[in-house]
């Protein structure tokens, strides 16, 4: 069978591109300009492009037009991706912590005197043990209120965590409201469950707006709500109390479903209410420990509401059953001699001094981020496309991510970040003056 017209544009226009032709960088025609050079509709160029875009050859940027893609640059990141051997890596957000093997050594000595390795090797409840949901529950009260145990299900972290959400409480088509940059690996959950999101943009402050987030709610029919209030990848910002209110209302206006990710809520010491405090009855919270502790660890939490919790749980019985038990017992004795809550100060810490010394390598830059935090977001000087400079500076040796990976939509803002949180200071400094040359030149 002959293939369609625009598979067969496709394919020429590829070949043109892989053999280096068209380099990386070039501004292709727009649609139409190619729709009149090719005496095709301009339905057909549409899917030309589009078949380009699927394939990862193009990239489109809105108002800007569509560039033939650097394929040393990630499109998107969808899950977290490491850098290459030789890199410094700010693409990978990750804590650095030193004392990680001694703390994970003393942890599992305590495991193995603890008596309990035989209930380990079974089957454990879905929502996880008891009194170590209990742990898990006081340790959230600390910063959300009080929590019942009984609404809380331990996760493989936060990652899992999503994936309860979306697989055990949305249907193919919802719509969901999202900030215009936001978590990639939300995305990620999301597109597995055939849902859409509707990109809600915002406020100077770089928090959701909230008379355009009303106004889509009029525009469209929203299920739900995906929202970091406290510390928000990528940009670090941490929504005010009066926005918080102003978005449960809407949301009690409207019907939504809040999921509230507060993977990073800890590096904030004094943080307003949470979504989950304000709207109880509709907010599912997602929680973590992977940027506290360690990556690895792969243990985290959701509370949600009594109506909600078993169908999350029924998505756990149906995805990994329950929890390894070794993890969750590990968290829930880091939980109760204090190693966690030390671990999130050193992380408070850490961030600081590293966001500090980004911010004198990289004076007059624009850096935006919270005070705490590892990462941070560095826009673009005047109208520079941000693939050639993620392009340049991994040639350089160091890698980081396109503001693509977190735009939602095409309007996608010329920026990168900065994630410095697991790299050594002596390699953080080299990358920020390399990043800095770059600025410059």
């Amino acid at each position: 069978m002959p293939k369609p017209p625009f598979s067969v544009l496709a394919d020429a226009v590829a070949e043109e591109i892989t053999s280096g032709r068209v380099p990386p960088g070039t501004r292709l025609p727009t649609h139409r300009q190619f729709a009149e050079e090719h005496t095709i509709a301009l339905a057909t160029a549409t899917r030309v492009y589009r078949e380009l875009e699927a394939r990862g050859l193009v990239v489109g940027e809105a108002g800007r037009g569509v560039f033939v893609r650097d394929p040393g640059v990630p499109a998107k990141l969808g899950m977290q991706q490491a850098a290459a051997d030789g890199l410094i890596d700010l693409v990978f957000n990750v804590p650095a912590n030193p004392a990680d093997a001694e703390m994970l050594r003393t942890g599992l000595k305590r495991l193995a005197a603890g008596g309990d390795l035989e209930a380990m090797m079974r089957y454990q409840p879905h929502a996880g043990r008891q009194h170590e949901r209990s742990l898990f529950a006081r340790h959230a009260a600390r910063s959300l209120g009080p929590v019942d145990p009984e609404r809380l299900i331990i996760t493989s972290g936060a990652q899992h965590g999503l994936a309860l959400s979306v697989l055990g409480v949305m249907d193919r088509g919802d719509q969901i409201g999202t900030d215009l940059l936001t978590y990639s690996g939300f995305a990620s959950v999301a597109a597995l469950k055939g849902l859409s999101l509707v990109p809600v943009p915002a406020t100077p402050q770089m928090v959701m707006d909230t008379e355009m987030l009303e106004r889509i709610c009029c525009e469209r029919t929203l299920r739900a709500l995906y929202l970091m209030p406290t510390v928000q990848n990528p940009l670090g910002s941490v929504m005010d109390e009066t926005t918080r209110q102003r978005i449960v209302d809407i949301a009690r206006q409207h019907d939504l479903l809040i999921i509230e990710d507060g993977a990073y809520a800890f590096l904030e010491p004094d943080p307003p209410p949470s979504l989950l405090h304000l709207a109880p009855e509709r907010t599912i919270y997602v929680g973590s420990f992977s940027k506290s502790l360690g990556t690895g660890l792969r243990v985290g939490y959701v509370i949600a509401p009594e109506e909600l919790a078993e169908r999350l749980v029924a998505v756990m019985r149906a995805t990994t059953w329950n929890t390894p038990a070794v993890m969750s017992g590990l968290l829930a004795g880091w939980i109760e001699d204090g190693t966690v809550s030390r671990a999130e100060e050193a992380r408070r810490v850490d961030g600081a001094k590293r966001q500090a010394l980004c911010r004198e390598i990289l004076a007059g830059s624009e850096l935006i981020g919270h005070r705490n935090a590892g990462f941070a977001w560095l826009p673009n000087a005047g109208r520079q496309r941000t693939e050639p400079i993620v392009s340049r500076l991994r040639a350089k040796g160091v890698a980081v991510s396109p503001s693509s990976a977190f735009a939602i939509g095409e309007a996608v803002p010329q920026a990168i970040r900065l994630a410095f949180g697991g790299v050594s200071i002596p390699d953080l400094e080299q990358a920020m003056a390399i990043v800095r040359e770059e600025l410059n030149s």
